[in-house]
């Protein structure tokens, strides 16, 4: 056998250390970068409930770091492939945290199901524009510094809070909710709100990749000192908790029902006599803390549309609530409304809360504002109606909006804020014009999205909610997670998703001073920002190299 005489001089090829394969994925072109900004994204949403595994945001942010540093060529080249980046990393993200959204077209699967992939695929498709966005005014910031990561958390932060405004907007798992399941950590939303939460949720969690570039001290400085502000805003959060002792609210005994009736069974028309008296027998159960049942109770509250019929027009209703409930109980329920539509409006359908005494008369009424597009209208409701067309509450015509948010007046209650739904996730957009509320009141009906991360998510949004204000939460889910809470977070009795039955408590008081969020958390938001875009923009002012 002849011998090759280079064979002993060819050296091996060399193993690559971990850092110079991290590195190497930002080089990564086509289908392998498109995949690994997918993965990452999809990575990210196990931080949002019921995970609430924020951690893994120091994996997915450095990964769209790493991602963006790998970005070659002219500048239209390189923004393109920002925008790739940023979509692949925003698509994986939403499909794998809003997944469950497509479980309310199996309700009635034969009318709706066709729609499934529109819900899982082309709506996370088109809210991962804003994620590209993103990417894209943070490619334009870029450099070699590791003031980078400011650059990335400006374009990220600005592109979430425009997706909470744009078109109606929807801000729903927002990166600052990664950290909603830590009630210390979320005592930050009392100071930020859930936007400056996303903003420092994207500048701390992504300082891991300046470590994989050479960076001497200063990026190991950096990562440290974004550490020590993780750690100082728990400690902080803990303290504030200690601290922040409310009292409840004298002579309010509340009574939260919670029915668990299936979707496709709440609006059963022909059981609604069955259905009204299931909620009575459920309302007068006798608990620990209210051993003689209603007798005990001032207020009762109902889920959103609890009945599956228009009130007024059926009187035995009126009477069989008349009979059930003890003088001193006052009851607040959603309800589907018909009335004259207003101005500009064509249905005289309206989702709304109302406030019965105990003879059964409607005291108040109050209309939902904020309507769930696709759900209880159409855009161009007239055109798509006849095209064959309509929303999942299959309303023809859908509901009249109730125009602006007003306060609610309960017997026994201070004034509340009226919430129907997901009006609650919407930052800064809770409390009514006028004197300050003394409480949230949020009814709703997740019962279209079953055992999945949804009404987690929803409850979790409903929760920050009230730290950010700085005012307790009483919140009436048709299937769960009923609950009372506290002005600071804290969970003062709650029913688990999926079982039937009451939440007894009393009303804790609302917070003496408005948190600093629920009066500046909009200039606070602008303030972050223009301090990201001055950091982001120094280096290519010439302190610093850029990115070429």
């Amino acid at each position: 056998m002849a011998l090759n005489p280079t064979a002993a001089f060819v050296s091996p090829r060399p193993r690559l250390t971990l850092r110079q394969r991290l590195l190497a994925l930002g080089l990564a072109g086509g289908w392998r970068r498109r995949l690994v900004a997918w993965g990452a994204g999809a990575l990210g949403s196990l931080a949002m409930p019921p995970f609430g595994l924020w951690p893994v945001l120091a994996l997915s942010f450095p990964a769209l770091v790493i991602l963006l540093d790998g970005t070659r060529g002219p500048p239209r080249q390189r923004l393109m492939a920002a925008a790739g980046i940023g979509w692949w990393f925003g698509f994986g993200y939403f499909v794998a945290s809003l997944w469950w959204i497509g479980d309310a077209l199996l309700v009635e699967a034969d009318v709706f199901g066709w729609l499934l992939p529109f819900a899982v695929i082309a709506m996370p498709a088109g809210l991962a524009l804003f994620t590209a966005l993103g990417t894209v005014m943070a490619r334009l910031l870029w450099s070699r510094s590791m003031l980078r990561v400011f650059a990335l958390a400006f374009g990220l932060t600005g592109a979430e809070w425009l997706r909470g405004h744009v078109l109606t907007g929807f801000p729903w798992n927002t990166y600052g909710y990664a950290f909603s399941e830590s009630l210390m950590l979320m005592q930050g939303a009392s100071v930020v709100g859930v936007y400056g939460l996303t903003f420092f949720a994207v500048l701390l969690l992504a300082t891991p990749a300046l470590l994989l570039r050479p960076g001497g001290r200063g990026a190991v400085a950096a990562a440290a000192l974004a550490a020590v502000v993780m750690a100082g805003a728990a400690a902080w959060g803990a303290h504030r908790l200690a601290v922040t002792q409310v009292g409840n609210v004298p002579g309010v005994a509340l009574r939260v029902m919670q029915p668990n009736l299936p979707q496709d069974k709440k609006f059963a028309y022909d059981r609604r006599r069955e259905i009204l008296l299931n909620y009575l027998k459920l309302s007068t159960r006798p608990s620990p803390a209210y051993p003689a049942g209603l007798n005990d109770v001032s207020v009762l509250v109902w889920p959103e549309s609890a009945f599956p019929f228009i009130y007024e027009r059926e009187p035995w209703a009126a009477a069989d609530v008349a009979e059930t409930l003890p003088a001193n109980v006052t009851l607040v329920t959603g309800a589907i409304r018909y009335d004259q539509p207003p101005e500009g409006q064509v249905s005289p359908f309206f989702n709304s809360i109302r406030v019965l005494d105990a003879h059964g008369r409607v005291l108040e009424t109050t209309d939902k504002v904020h309507l769930v597009p696709f759900g209880e209208y159409l855009p161009l409701q007239a055109t798509l109606e006849r095209l064959g067309l309509e929303q999942l509450t299959r309303v023809r015509g859908g509901f009249s909006s109730g125009g602006t948010l007003q306060p609610l007046r309960v017997p026994g209650l201070p004034l509340a804020s009226p919430l129907v739904c997901y009006e609650i996730i919407f930052p800064g957009k809770v409390i009514p014009s006028g004197p300050r509320p003394g409480v949230l009141l949020n009814l709703t009906n997740d019962a279209w999205f079953g055992k999945t991360p949804g009404p987690y998510q929803h409850f979790a949004q409903a929760r920050l909610r009230a730290v950010e204000e700085g005012l307790p939460l009483v919140r009436a889910a048709n299937t769960g997670i009923s609950a009372i809470i506290d002005p600071v977070g804290r969970i003062v009795a709650s029913l688990p998703l999926g079982d039937e039955g009451v939440v007894d408590g009393p009303l804790p008081n609302a917070l003496e001073t408005v948190p600093i969020a629920g009066r500046f958390a909009g200039t606070i938001l602008a303030g972050l920002l223009l301090a990201a875009l001055t950091l982001a923009a120094a280096p290519l002012c010439g302190c610093a190299t850029r990115l070429s």
